[in-house]
C-alpha cells in the first residue's frame, strides 16, 4: 500500500532538494540604515488591497517615489485590476514616468525622469 502511495502522491526515496543543497542567506548585515538622511526618491513597497489604496499610491508618485506594489490579493478581481493598472497608468502619463509588470504579482510604477529598462541583464549582458 505503502509503494502504490509513493507511486501515486510521487514520493520518492530521495528527496530531489536536500538540505544541503540549500545555502541560507543572512541578508541583514546588507541592510543597514545610513542614518536618517532624508532621501529625494524613495523605493517604497506597498500592497494594492482595494481600490481604497490608489489615493495615497497615486500621493507617493506624485511625490516622485517608486513604488514596488503587491497585487496579488486583488490580481482574481480582474474588473478591480483593471481600474486599479488604469488608474496608475494615468498617474503614470500624467508625470512621464513608467509602469511595468514584475513577475505575476507585482507592479513597478516609477515618477518623472526615471524609466524602466525592459531587458533583462544576464551573465552581464542585456
Amino acid at each position: 500500500m505503502a509503494k502504490l502511495m509513493d507511486k501515486f502522491f510521487g514520493v520518492s526515496k530521495r528527496s530531489p532538494t536536500g538540505e544541503d543543497e540549500f545555502t541560507e542567506l543572512d541578508l541583514s548585515k546588507y541592510e543597514e540604515v545610513t542614518g536618517e538622511e532624508p532621501a529625494e526618491t524613495y523605493v517604497r513597497v506597498a500592497e494594492l488591497t482595494n481600490l481604497n489604496d490608489l489615493a495615497l499610491l497615486k500621493k507617493e508618485v506624485y511625490e516622485g517615489n517608486i513604488l514596488m506594489i503587491d497585487i496579488s490579493t486583488i490580481k482574481n478581481d480582474k474588473l478591480m485590476l483593471d481600474r486599479a493598472l488604469k488608474d496608475l497608468k494615468d498617474v503614470v502619463v500624467d508625470v512621464h514616468g513608467d509602469i511595468a509588470g514584475l513577475k505575476e504579482d507585482q507592479v513597478l510604477v516609477t515618477p518623472t525622469g526615471i524609466k524602466i529598462d525592459r531587458s533583462k541583464i544576464v551573465g552581464g549582458r542585456y
